[in-house]
């Protein structure tokens, strides 16, 4: 019997911090080594499909019809990319979150009952900055929590106040999830504020905790207006190597061989 996939929360309070970058790429370099992955849009900006190249017109099923049709399938929202081993279940951008459906167990009963985790090796859940039910969603139904985050000296304090909910969710309703890694975003070794944040956010919560970090880079930008992963619009650049060494150091905090 296949063991279940890991479920990966990509998730930080603060906006701008490249959740949607990280989890469109650490995806597409999961999908690229062979694993059959899986990405759900819950931030209502709808960001993935735009990086991974799906086009959602009005009316079509998304990860949010979960919310507001009972005996929906999230399965029926699913679509193949571009790319091999690539899947999408995009988000609604009409979808009114603070004030609809207030289920938390919404996603963990889709994934019981249509067996996800055992078709997918990896399924990563895209979030927004907001702690509301789709966060919670989010957080009940994932194994792990992956935080990107800018070396601002307030992230430290916007890391410690996550990390207060990650306790209370793990030490309740989901004993099961853990804190992944921290991920610094547009980081640059010539800033020195930047080494201090890191060192002070290495030393809260374990050198091992903090990932090398990815890089300044306009490609990674560019990659979403030409509707790609970094590691097919720009291979060679920056963004891509970061990328690429970032889902390595991921990959054994999984339990994975890449």
């Amino acid at each position: 019997m296949k063991s279940l996939s890991d479920v990966v929360v990509v998730t930080n309070r603060k906006g701008g911090t490249g959740k949607t970058t990280t989890a469109v790429n650490v995806a597409a370099e999961f999908a690229a080594r062979g694993l059959k992955v899986l990405v759900i849009d819950l931030d209502t900006q709808g960001h993935c499909a735009v990086g991974l190249g799906i086009a959602v017109k009005r009316g079509e099923p998304t990860v949010h019809h979960l919310f507001d049709y009972k005996g929906f399938k999230l399965s029926d929202a699913v679509r193949a990319t571009e790319w091999p081993n690539l899947h999408l279940a995009p988000a609604n951008p009409l979808f009114e979150h603070n004030v609809s459906n207030k289920d938390y167990w919404a996603l963990v009963r889709a994934f019981k009952e249509e067996k996800l985790r055992e078709v997918y090796d990896l399924i990563i859940l895209d979030t927004p900055p907001s702690l509301d039910s789709l966060m919670m969603n989010a957080l009940l139904a994932g194994s792990h929590v992956l935080i990107p985050f800018v070396p601002h000296p307030l992230a430290s304090e916007g890391i410690k106040n996550l990390a207060r909910i990650l306790f209370k969710v793990s030490s309740g309703p989901n004993p099961g999830l853990k804190l992944l890694a921290l991920l610094p975003i547009m980081i640059s070794n010539r800033v020195r504020q930047h080494g201090l944040v890191k060192e002070g956010i290495s030393k809260q919560f374990g050198d091992r905790r903090l990932l090398s970090g990815i890089r300044r880079d306009i490609k990674l930008a560019e990659a979403f207006a030409y509707r790609k992963p970094i590691r097919e619009y720009a291979p060679k650049s920056r963004g891509a190597e970061d990328y690429a060494i970032a889902t390595k150091e991921i990959a054994p905090r999984l339990g994975m061989s890449l």
